[in-house]
């Protein structure tokens, strides 16, 4: 790191080429000024620590073609991290890599920042260019007495289905420590025919290439970009980054293993390569793994879960089956069955404490039982795609949080496109029975379109699910303000997202006491 003011310049251009020999790299780098802009995808920050956070460009001045219209060899960029908004206090700066075989992606990770404070920062490509700005808040340090914590949760953001007017109105919350995305940032599908406001470039996406080009179209949003530029996200993937309901080895599609695998990884490369996560979360690198912890003193710890890579297949799912046999399918839920493989079940059980005011699971899809079934409908029916589908998993958590008596923990979910929040009780099968934990089940940012107040066949469907206090079918996002006697979770809602300029509301505000365990 370096800690003094430095010419951008001299980094930049006169610095280039020892730079990259440094690096060593076996081609020159691009040391002539860009012609366009090269920062059309913006820029992010993310898995913050007490010391600094990751921030993140990838240099595309033409996001439109496969390569983003960058040469086949790294180049250096410049970057800065200020006290201040208009780069008057720089404090660090340095050199980063924008590696060819990683789409041309930057990783910093910014480290040796004071705590629990917010920074801007901003990149400069050869040439001087500057990119956007953005801010990023460092976490408290460990152990610290915090008063509060501010975060928001989102995720499953469809492209063709609506706008993201949702982020416009997210990066003007203020003093936000913290985004989480539980994951569905892109989806793989190639275009359809009905409910599409606008279409995806290119067919479905199975290839490097085509996922870097389906990120770059995604990334080119405005207001998603001004959504990364005002705060830290803390992201995982779920299913649609890959293909639609994966688990472990396996595609929805069927076939061998080996098949999807192929695609699997290049899907997570293209993933990392647009992700602001540090190196070591990188899937595919020796001893890589997305599941891990954020500390916000000793108010709340985060337990980011990856709930896709080591799960068993889903039961009564594959491309042989027909919709009728999928329908008659009864799932035979074996013991052996998991949710989150061996070591990553021992690692929650572990960091699961106490030692917190709070302890919140940030993860992808539904923990608490759930009835599914609608309106006339007189037989039970549960996804197999949630921890509905994995019930011997979902006991094992239980177990865990009532054997640490712990009355804090507040889970956090997605996927399903709705609204829903509830608790999940100590019996599953009984969902009167006490409760062991609250979730809140974050809607969809665009997936599912406009929606409304409910689907028009679940207008009752709570009478079957007593352990649920909402449900609701529009688009938005969850804002919680966590304090050490009090958890307020605020149900932001969109008006619309087929048009641009959607209004946003809030929808309705429950409060979790740490002591009980249910949303009121």
């Amino acid at each position: 790191m370096i800690h003094h003011p430095i010419d951008r310049r001299g980094v930049l251009l006169s610095g280039l080429g020892l730079s990259l020999s440094a690096a060593g790299a076996a081609a020159k780098g691009r040391d002539a000024p860009f012609s366009t802009d090269p920062f059309t995808l913006g820029v992010a920050a993310g898995d913050p620590a007490p010391d600094g956070f990751v921030i993140w460009t990838r240099l595309a001045p033409n996001p439109l073609v496969q390569d983003g219209g960058m040469p086949p060899v790294d180049v250096v960029v410049g970057w800065e991290v200020s006290a201040d908004p208009a780069f008057r206090r720089i404090i660090q700066n340095g050199r980063g890599i924008a590696r060819a075989a990683l789409a041309h992606s930057v990783h910093v990770e910014v480290a040796g920042l004071p705590s629990h404070r917010p920074y801007w920062y901003r990149f400069f490509a050869p040439g001087n260019l500057p990119s956007p700005v953005g801010c990023a808040r460092t976490l408290p340090l460990p152990g610290a007495a915090v008063d509060q914590v501010r975060f928001a949760s989102v995720g499953c953001q469809d492209f063709e289905r609506g706008f993201y007017t949702a982020y416009r109105h997210l990066a003007a919350e203020p003093e936000l420590d913290v985004v989480f995305h539980y994951g569905d940032y892109i989806y793989e599908f190639g275009p359809r025919e009905h409910d599409v406001v606008r279409r995806h470039w290119g067919g479905e996406t199975t290839t490097l290439s085509d996922y870097r080009l389906r990120y770059a179209q995604y990334k080119l949003d405005p207001d998603l970009q001004a959504a990364h530029a005002a705060a830290a996200f803390v992201l995982t993937f779920d299913d649609h980054e890959i293909d639609d309901n994966w688990a472990g080895e396996h595609g929805k599609d069927g076939g061998p293993p080996a098949g999807f695998a192929a695609r699997k990884a290049a899907a997570l490369q293209a993933w990392y390569e647009h992700a602001p996560v540090r190196p070591r979360v990188r899937p595919g690198v020796a001893g890589a793994q997305a599941f891990r912890r954020f500390d916000f003193g000793r108010l709340m710890r985060m337990h980011v879960l990856d709930t896709r890579s080591h799960r068993s297949r889903q039961e009564c799912e594959g491309a042989n089956m027909t919709p009728l046999e999928r329908a008659a399918c009864k799932p035979a839920y074996a013991a052996s069955r998991t949710m989150l493989g061996a070591e990553q079940e021992a690692w929650l059980d572990a960091g699961l404490t106490g030692g917190f005011g709070w302890n919140f699971i940030a993860q992808q899809v539904m923990v608490m039982p759930y009835d599914t079934r609608k309106d006339g409908e007189t037989t039970a029916r549960r996804s197999t795609d949630n921890w509905n589908g994995y019930p011997q998993a979902r006991q094992g958590l239980i177990d865990s949080i009532r054997r640490k008596g712990l009355t804090n923990v507040v889970i956090g979910s997605g996927d399903m496109h709705q609204n829903v929040v509830g608790y999940v009780p100590q019996n599953p099968q009984d969902p009167t029975s006490p409760p062991i934990a609250s979730e809140f089940l974050a809607t969809s940012i665009s997936s599912g379109g406009s929606g409304g107040l409910r689907h028009s066949n679940e207008l009752n469907v709570l009478d079957n699910n007593p352990n649920v206090q909402l449900l609701n079918n529009q688009r938005g996002y969850h804002l919680y303000t966590v304090s050490p006697n009090e958890w307020a979770a605020d149900i932001k809602v969109m008006d619309q997202v087929d048009k641009p300029d959607g209004r946003l509301t809030t929808l309705a505000r429950f409060m979790v006491d740490p002591r009980d365990p249910r949303p009121r």
